[in-house]
């Protein structure tokens, strides 16, 4: 079936009239009745039959306008899809972050995204480093938010949003709370570990072999950041924490925090995307935008 023909058809039956059709699709009455004509030819059955200064529907003519509009209605339905897609206020966002920024930042910079672009789908899922970074080569996530201070030589994309400082903390009631302490003493405590593949994990070792000091004992092993927190929180076990996650803890009382003097920790966040997409969809530029607007209020 001539589509051309088919939409013309369409337009001269919603407006019960070729002169009015041919107004509306800015092409000539002749050329609009020839339209017509071949279609009619093409099916060998009537459409339209002239009723006083327009027209009126046959019966093979009414049944081919009620199904033919809904391809029409479809098709003006995907445009205005498409064009909410390009503008950025449709589409899907999937992110991938690490425990820290997952908890305590990605939050608050979501909550302006989707009040900003409410019709945009947005997926977040908290892995670890190294977890997070396989999701966005893989392409499972669009964008991945990062703490991390080495990297190979991986096709990522990496803006440095701030350095986030991380303090040693241990419970409230410890005799070490509070105190200035060598590293020799500190690796004696039970440290509340993350899992492998944890870039604090593997940061908190590099320290480790920087002073020359064994590494601290496995008091517990967490996959999660909050879940290690909470540990400490209940009187177990040491850790390296971001001070976002626990400063107000530590002022309450509820954890301590001990020092090594000459060891001041803090830690690069980057937001990542692949280093092959030389132009982001627009769901995902507009994120990336935030963020590094945030990044500087």
């Amino acid at each position: 079936m001539n589509l051309h023909a088919l939409r013309i058809f369409v337009e001269v039956a919603s407006r019960g009239s070729v002169t009015e059709a041919a107004i509306a699709l800015s092409i000539s009455q002749p050329a609009v009745s020839a339209q017509i004509r071949k279609l009619e030819s093409e099916l060998d059955m009537t459409l339209l039959i002239p009723d006083g200064r327009g027209i009126s529907l046959t019966y093979e003519g009414r049944f081919l306008f009620e199904k033919s509009r809904r391809i029409y209605d479809w098709e003006r339905e995907i445009e205005s899809h498409l064009t909410e897609i390009k503008q950025g206020k449709k589409g899907r966002l999937r992110i991938a972050s690490t425990y820290l920024p997952s908890h305590y930042l990605v939050p608050q910079w979501l909550a302006q995204y989707k009040r900003d672009y409410e019709g945009v789908d947005v997926e977040i899922r908290t892995r670890n480093s190294m977890q997070s970074i396989e999701l966005l080569l893989s392409c499972e996530v669009d964008v991945a938010v990062i703490i991390k201070e080495s990297w190979d030589e991986l096709p990522i994309n990496r803006h440095h949003l701030m350095d986030v400082p991380y303090w040693f903390i241990l419970p409230a009631h410890h005799p070490l709370a509070g105190k200035d302490i060598r590293m020799e003493q500190l690796v004696e405590e039970p440290f509340l570990l993350r899992e492998q593949g944890s870039s604090t994990r593997d940061w908190l070792f590099t320290l480790c072999r920087e002073h020359g000091v064994k590494r601290p004992q496995i008091g517990i092993q967490f996959h999660g950041l909050v879940e290690s927190i909470h540990s400490v929180r209940a009187g177990y076990g040491t850790m390296l924490a971001p001070a976002l996650a626990v400063r107000e803890m530590v002022e309450r009382g509820e954890v301590g925090r001990v020092s090594v003097p000459g060891v001041e920790i803090k830690r690069p966040l980057y937001v990542c995307t692949r280093d092959d997409e030389t132009e982001q969809r627009p769901v995902v530029a507009q994120f990336l935008e935030l963020v590094k607007r945030e990044k500087l209020t």
